[in-house]
């Protein structure tokens, strides 16, 4: 196991926080989530939207690990992109499992910035939001999910559902006959909706790979760790603020940091956030190891991020009193962020019921 990071991840991670770190600068008081365009051409231009994809569709080639190293960075900056959901999860599973098709209707324009999407997966330990039967000439999916990351801007979503073989994914159009999308107000502000189908009818060519192919667990997966990645990012960067704050407010004549109730919690906040660093590069290992056992690492990752995050953030606003929520103070963007990812796609609980259930299934 070498968590050391490639020359690569680096070298991103670098190219990264220059474009990032520009733009976050230049918007200081820009609104909370949403979808900036100019940042993803941006970022696309700078050839890290294709980094992680394969050669063969314009992309890089590189893997889960560079993909790691940037949404750490965009965690950082809370930027508005759906770099999670469009490049980790979407075009990752179609670079996957995609046919050559597919990758040219899909994944294509994603490499050139074009197009963005989103994927509609169950958290962990949920049903499959969506159910696919034959139907003339296809499938035909019905069912409904709802505050889809991003998903107010996406051209496509990437939609897991249940057939008579097993578990699947289908590319359904924004725009399909028999889909309605509806605009949802989130804490982070984040672009969700509200999906649902009706009896959509869906052609063979939106089937990626075969039923029962694992691909939505694949998905799950990707989703998770990068999620992990990014908020490592966010939580790196409120505690820094909140250290900062706290060498230089003063009460009682004194930086509020020399108390000896907000170092302690500031300590507890640096172990947390060690943590969550720790669980996620082994994880991500694992994963880009292809090791059977990526699963336990990936409940255990998502578990801190979680827990971890809850109590970060928590610390972050308390130590900054009553100026941590306030909305003309960057924090907040920290704050709503770290609590979207304390429970998208499963929160500490969810991850304790599946490493438990793993390991009842070991004893037994």
């Amino acid at each position: 196991m070498d968590f050391s990071l490639t020359e690569a991840q680096r070298d991103l991670a670098s190219l990264a926080k220059q474009v990032l770190g520009e733009w976050n600068s230049a918007h200081p008081d820009r609104p909370l989530g949403g979808f900036d365009h100019e940042l993803w051409k941006t970022m696309t231009s700078a050839g890290l939207v294709d980094a992680a994809l394969p050669s063969s569709v314009g992309g890089a080639g590189f893997g889960v690990l560079e993909q790691c190293s940037i949404l750490i960075e965009i965690g950082r900056t809370c930027a508005a992109v759906p770099y999670l959901t469009t490049v980790t999860g979407a075009a990752a599973a179609l670079a996957k499992y995609g046919s050559p098709e597919q990758l040219e209707r899909w994944l294509v324009p994603v490499v050139r910035g074009t197009t963005t999407m989103a994927p509609v997966i169950a958290d962990e330990g949920d049903t499959a939001p969506f159910t696919a039967e034959r139907g003339t000439g296809g499938w035909r999916l019905s069912g409904s999910h709802t505050a889809i990351l991003d998903g107010s801007f996406a051209s496509a979503f990437l939609c897991e559902a249940v057939t008579p073989d097993g578990h699947a994914l289908f590319c359904v159009p924004r725009d399909v006959n028999g889909a309605t999308l509806t605009d949802q107000h989130t804490t982070d502000g984040s672009g969700a909706v509200h999906l649902e189908l009706d009896a959509v009818e869906a052609g063979e060519s939106t089937l990626l790979g075969n039923p029962g192919n694992g691909s939505p667990a694949w998905l799950r997966q990707h989703l998770t760790l990068g999620l992990c990645a990014q908020q490592l990012g966010t939580l790196e960067t409120a505690l820094e603020m909140t250290s900062s704050y706290a060498r230089t407010r003063e009460q009682f004549g004194k930086p509020i940091g020399s108390f000896q109730a907000v170092r302690q919690r500031l300590a507890d906040a640096y172990i947390d956030v060690e943590a969550v660093r720790l669980t996620l590069w082994q994880a991500a290992w694992q994963v880009s190891d292809g090791d059977a056992d990526a699963a336990d690492a990936l409940a255990t990752a998502k578990f801190w991020a979680a827990e971890a995050g809850h109590r970060v953030a928590h610390t972050a606003v308390h130590i900054h009193g009553g100026v941590g929520i306030d909305t003309d103070y960057p924090l907040h963007r920290y704050f709503v962020a770290a609590k979207r990812a304390e429970f998208a796609l499963g929160g500490a609980t969810a991850q304790l019921r599946t490493l438990g259930t793993r390991l009842a299934e070991e004893i037994v």
